[in-house]
């Protein structure tokens, strides 16, 4: 432990720059994916059949393409992406060509918990929205949202520490944060400490993530009740 300690020590302010780095990756590509992923899900769940706008075609296409990216590991899905990452932010590394990547990895995997927590929701609440004359965008956004709110919040809690694995995963090929000093300091170096001392920040943020959303979703399910 005193080894562990010192190390910290000697690398502090090159782990809080990679902290720091981590955390910018993971919240954009968060925020970025949900932008793609939640409306992706909600057109998943209501082209479904006998759903509000059921459309077999757009139901498989749309299912086919989560599908297969979903399918595809992230570090290949990396090098896959480069030449549109250096089209997109100028360059295929750092931290933003990062996000571009983790934001292609999470957002169909947003679309399907989007998905399943939109179709635990108790088919009578939206057949008495129906029945009240709600125009299916406003079932949407009034009804089948907010009931499953809990449900997303607890997603999106598994997103966010997925997502922090992934960008460490980034560090391999040329991304900032935690990863890069891992694999820098640590492995390259033979210098196993810095490794260990980097594995513990980041079992501290996932926790201090998963405890924060478990308490949010805790919170507002109460409200609902």
């Amino acid at each position: 432990m005193q080894n562990l300690f010192n190390t910290f020590l000697d690398f502090r302010h090159t782990l809080w720059e990679g902290l720091l780095e981590t955390l910018y990756m993971t919240f954009a590509s968060v925020t970025l994916a949900y932008a793609i992923g939640l409306p992706l899900g909600v057109l998943l769940v209501v082209t479904q059949q006998g759903h509000l706008m059921p459309n077999a075609i757009i139901h498989t296409a749309l299912s086919g393409i989560v599908n297969s990216v979903r399918s595809i590991p992230f570090i290949i899905l990396i090098v896959l992406l480069m030449p549109f990452t250096r089209l997109l932010v100028g360059s295929a590394i750092g931290n933003n060509a990062a996000i571009v990547a983790l934001v292609v990895a999470a957002a169909p995997f947003i679309a399907r918990m989007v998905e399943t927590s939109l179709n635990e929701i108790d088919t009578g609440v939206i057949d008495a929205a129906k029945s009240m004359g709600a125009t299916n965008l406003q079932i949407i956004r009034k009804v089948m949202l907010p009931e499953s709110i809990p449900s997303l919040i607890r997603g999106c809690s598994i997103t966010t520490i997925m997502l922090m694995s992934f960008s460490a995963m980034a560090g391999a090929v040329g991304a900032g944060g935690l990863g890069r000093i891992a694999i820098r300091y640590g492995y390259q170096r033979f210098n196993t400490d810095v490794m260990f001392v980097t594995i513990i920040i980041i079992i501290a943020i996932v926790a201090i993530l998963q405890f924060t959303f478990n308490r949010l979703a805790a919170k507002i399910d109460k409200r609902l009740v």
